[in-house]
């Protein structure tokens, strides 16, 4: 039962990973590429986005 919360887990972050991806300002190769990154290898390719992925794009406050 714990492999499949943790699965779901991975799941949610990948989704939430690639709409941030999409969001961001990036050029459409790079999104194309993080997002390609993300769907083949989903923990270590969301590892590696959250540290040095594209950026969603700034708020103003």
């Amino acid at each position: 039962m714990e492999y499949g919360i943790i699965g779901l887990l991975i799941l949610a972050l990948d989704i939430w990973a690639l709409i941030s991806i999409w969001g961001s300002g990036s050029s459409t190769g790079a999104k194309i590429i993080w997002s390609l990154v993300i769907l083949i290898l989903p923990v270590v390719g969301l590892i590696i986005w959250f540290f040095i992925g594209p950026r969603g794009s700034a708020r103003a406050i």
